[in-house]
C-alpha cells in the first residue's frame, strides 16, 4: 500500500479537467462526465451550493469534498453509495445515473418523500420551529403515521436535535436529545427542491438494504464510494451514528471484501475511514491518503478537536 499524507492546502495548478472520451467514441453516451474544477469550486462551498445536503448528519462528508473531487475519475457510469446519510458526495456530483441505499429506514423514506411530493413536505415543515424546545419533544414522542408529515418530522428532529445525530433506543425510537439551535430555520426550501430535483432523475434509484445487497449489480466503470461506521478491530461500538444494529468488525471485513471484488471489475472505489492500521490492512492494494480535519461532534465550535482520517482508493 503506497501512503501519502495530505496535510497541503490545493494549489490552484491541481484545478484542471482530465480529458474526457472523445464525442465519437460509442461508449461516451453512456458515461457522466465530470468537470473537476467546478466541482473543486462547489466543493469549498458547502453552505452556499445548490444543491447541497439539507440534512446535519454525524459523520458527513461534507468538509473533505474538495479532497474526495482530487481523487475522481475523470468520466464514470454509475454513481453508488451504499452508505447514504446525509448524500453530500451525490448532490455535488448530480449525477444522472445512481444507485443510493442505506439501512436507516426512516432516512430513505424521507429521501423517497421529497423526490415525490416534496411540495408536501414543504407545506409540513412551513410553521415548525428548531428553536421550539415544546415542540420538538413533542414532535420526538408522538410521530405522525402520514409519510409527507413523517418525512417533515425527521427533518424538523435532524435540524434541531444535538448535531445531527441519528440513534434510536431498543425499541427503534428515535432518542436525540434537544441540540439548542440558533436558527429559527429548519431547511433552505429552494435548496430542498433542487435535491428533489436530483432525486428524481429516472437513473436514480433508492433502496434500504444492507451495503452488499447494494453493491450486486456494480460494474466497470462505476464510482462506487463507502462512508461506513468507523470501527476498529478491538472497538466492535465504535463510531456508529445512526442505526441500531452495529456495524462490527465482521462487516468491516465483508464490506473489505467486496470493495476489491468491485476494484477487479474495474469500478472506482473509494473508502473513507478513521486513521487506524488494522482498518488499512484490509486495503493492502489501496492507496491510502491520510489528512485532518475538525471534529464535528461537539455542541460547541471552539471545543471541536482535530481528528485525523484516511481516503482508500483503488484509483
Amino acid at each position: 500500500m503506497k501512503a501519502v499524507r495530505d496535510d497541503r492546502s490545493h494549489p490552484d495548478s491541481r484545478l484542471f479537467d482530465v480529458k474526457d472520451p472523445p464525442p465519437e467514441s460509442p461508449s461516451a453516451k453512456n458515461f457522466h462526465l465530470l468537470r473537476h474544477s467546478d466541482l473543486y469550486q462547489r466543493a469549498e462551498r458547502p453552505l452556499s451550493s445548490v444543491p447541497r445536503a439539507f440534512l446535519r448528519w454525524a459523520g458527513s462528508k461534507r468538509s473533505i469534498l474538495s479532497r474526495i473531487v482530487e481523487i475522481l475519475p475523470p468520466h464514470f457510469r454509475t454513481y453508488r453509495e451504499p452508505f447514504l446519510g446525509s448524500g453530500s458526495l451525490f448532490f455535488l456530483l448530480q449525477p444522472t445515473n445512481a444507485v443510493l441505499s442505506d439501512t436507516c429506514v426512516e432516512l430513505m423514506a424521507a429521501l423517497n418523500a421529497i423526490r415525490d411530493n416534496v411540495s408536501a413536505v414543504m407545506r409540513y415543515l412551513n410553521g415548525l420551529d428548531p428553536r421550539d424546545k415544546q415542540r420538538f419533544d413533542q414532535i420526538r414522542s408522538f410521530r405522525s403515521s402520514g409519510r409527507f408529515r413523517n418525512a417533515a418530522e425527521f427533518i424538523y428532529l435532524n435540524r434541531a436535535c444535538w448535531n445531527g445525530l441519528y440513534r434510536v433506543n431498543s425499541g427503534g425510537i428515535f432518542n436525540v436529545p434537544y441540540g439548542r439551535p440558533k436558527s429559527g430555520v429548519v431547511v433552505d426550501f429552494e435548496n430542498l427542491k433542487a435535491c428533489s430535483l436530483s432525486l428524481s432523475q429516472p437513473g436514480v434509484s433508492l433502496r434500504t438494504c444492507d451495503f452488499e445487497a447494494a453493491l450486486t449489480d456494480a460494474r466497470d466503470g462505476d464510482i462506487v464510494y463507502l462512508d461506513p461506521p468507523y470501527v476498529t478491530a478491538h472497538a466492535n461500538n465504535g463510531f456508529v451514528e445512526y442505526n441500531e444494529v452495529l456495524f462490527s468488525w465482521e462487516d468491516q471485513v465483508r464490506l473489505a471484501e467486496v470493495a476489491r471484488t468491485l476494484m477487479l471489475k474495474g469500478a472506482h472505489v473509494i473508502v473513507s475511514s478513521a486513521n487506524h492500521a488494522e482498518i488499512f490492512r484490509l486495503y493492502p492494494d489501496f492507496r491510502l491518503r491520510i489528512f485532518e480535519r475538525p471534529s464535528t461532534l461537539a455542541s460547541d465550535v471552539a471545543r471541536r478537536r482535530i481528528v485525523s482520517e484516511a481516503l482508500l482508493t483503488s484509483i
